[in-house]
């Protein structure tokens, strides 16, 4: 069952971009979560993933992060080509008043992390390409309960990831959303958005 999930993510470690976040939020509207993450609801334009990542490289050195979102049933997921998922910050305020956030970050350097929170709390963040050395590690990194069983392998890091997110959350990733046009809003700087600047970036 696992591995039948896993393979269905193949797509994340072969076609994928080397740089994203995949957000699942449940409990919020597509406004809260948009607001959540410093963005505006009342000024949205329609743009496929690519269109966003072209146009955050034309001011790659300016504050200019983009935003898409789409909703699946109880669940409103964000796709950026940038870092506000990975940020606990976020995850807190987009998980507050009893909602749950998860998110799996990959960067150009090949760095990963699994952030997850509840109802205003983050209560998990660990990078997946740690523990696929878990098993020598002293002291041996703790794994949430919801994670126990999955074996992190490099080349297959991001699909487990992904299956991870589906277990946890209840909703497939749809490798579609990558081109085709979604909601997408301009995001705040996080640091003038949060009172705590250490809180801007990531741990």
């Amino acid at each position: 069952m696992w591995d039948d999930l896993v393979a269905k993510y193949a797509w994340a470690d072969e076609e994928a971009p080397e740089a994203y976040t995949f957000s699942v939020i449940s409990g919020k509207t597509e406004d809260e979560v948009i607001r959540a993450f410093g963005g505006d609801p009342a000024v949205s334009r329609m743009m496929t993933f690519d269109e966003t990542a072209d146009e955050q490289a034309r001011h790659l050195y300016e504050d200019h992060e983009l935003l898409r979102v789409v909703t699946v049933g109880a669940h409103v997921i964000g796709i950026e080509w940038g870092y506000h998922g990975s940020l606990p910050e976020i995850a807190r305020r987009a998980s507050a008043g009893g909602g749950r956030f998860f998110s799996f970050h990959r960067d150009a350097n090949a760095r990963y992390r699994i952030l997850h929170a509840l109802d205003g709390r983050v209560d998990v963040m660990f990078d997946p390409f740690v523990l696929e050395d878990a098993a020598w590690s002293d002291p041996r990194p703790e794994v949430p309960v919801w994670a126990e069983g999955v074996t992190f392998r490099m080349e297959t890091l991001s699909a487990e990831s992904f299956a991870l997110m589906e277990r946890v959350m209840g909703v497939a990733v749809d490798p579609g959303w990558m081109n085709t046009a979604l909601r997408t809003v301009l995001l705040a700087s996080p640091a003038p958005l949060f009172n705590n600047p250490e809180a801007a970036w990531p741990a």
